[in-house]
């Protein structure tokens, strides 16, 4: 029996609510969530079942009315806000349905800013973005800007941008909802890679049945609660069998 990896981020009672005219909507009811390095865990419920909520409170970018958050051996929501947005930048990736990229900044430039904030001399961040690019097959795309590339290759940027980070915590938000099939098994196939190559705890939220072919784990959520949590045997066997550099973009 192998032995689990250890555990990056943890969920403790988690609870959130919003309020709606005179009434309080209950998103989060007592959550509680693990993730491990190493591993793909997939989030997956109906609009509205609290899995975006759950992971804005585990990432640092909502606060949860109650519960507490463990990442990286740092109780999360206990520290000031300045300390926070430095964690995230330390230790989490990023990636949005809507890619979030700069219109005027080519996709070198869009990696090579990011590493600049982490204090990257313009050398250093330079060459690790193209590092980044070409490792998600986008070594012959560097110059190009957002409206020169498909929704796949955009998708890409955003991956690029947030592994130069090495991140030990990545957090996907619906990453393959705007994709087509092809494009959206590339990112499913790179998302796995930054779990099983580079070591990260990947979360990823979505509606996408393709992607439990490639998770370690599924969690589904309904109406702010985990009704189902199992880990799966054919992650590590669906090895990543072919580079996304020899894929067609």
């Amino acid at each position: 029996m192998s032995t689990l990896n250890p555990i990056a981020i943890q969920g403790t009672g988690l609870v959130k609510r919003f309020k709606t005219g005179r009434t309080h909507i209950e998103v989060l009811k007592s959550v509680d969530f693990s993730a491990r390095h190493g591993e793909m865990t997939m989030v997956m419920g109906p609009s509205g079942s609290g899995k975006s909520t759950l992971v804005a409170a585990l990432s640092g970018l909502l606060k949860p009315d109650a519960g507490q958050v463990t990442a990286m051996g740092e109780d999360l929501w206990s520290l000031r806000p300045g300390k926070i947005d430095k964690f995230r930048l330390d230790n989490c990736g990023f990636i949005f349905q809507g890619f979030n990229l700069f219109g005027a900044l080519s996709a070198l430039q869009q990696v090579t800013t990011i590493l600049k904030y982490k204090g990257f001399s313009p050398g250093e961040a330079r060459d690790r973005a193209a590092v980044a690019l070409t490792e998600v097959g986008l070594g012959a795309r560097l110059n190009q800007r957002p409206s020169e590339l498909s929704g796949g290759e955009k998708q890409r940027v955003a991956i690029a941008r947030a592994l130069a980070k090495e991140p030990r915590l990545l957090f996907a938000d619906e990453p393959t909802s705007a994709l087509d099939g092809e494009n959206g098994q590339i990112v499913i196939k790179l998302l796995q890679r930054a779990a099983k190559e580079h070591g990260a705890a990947v979360i990823c939220v979505t509606h996408d049945p393709r992607l439990e072919a490639y998770a370690d784990r599924i969690i589904h959520i309904e109406d702010g609660l985990i009704l189902d949590d199992r880990r799966t045997d054919h992650a590590t066997a669906q090895a990543v069998d072919r580079k996304p550099e020899l894929i067609g973009a």
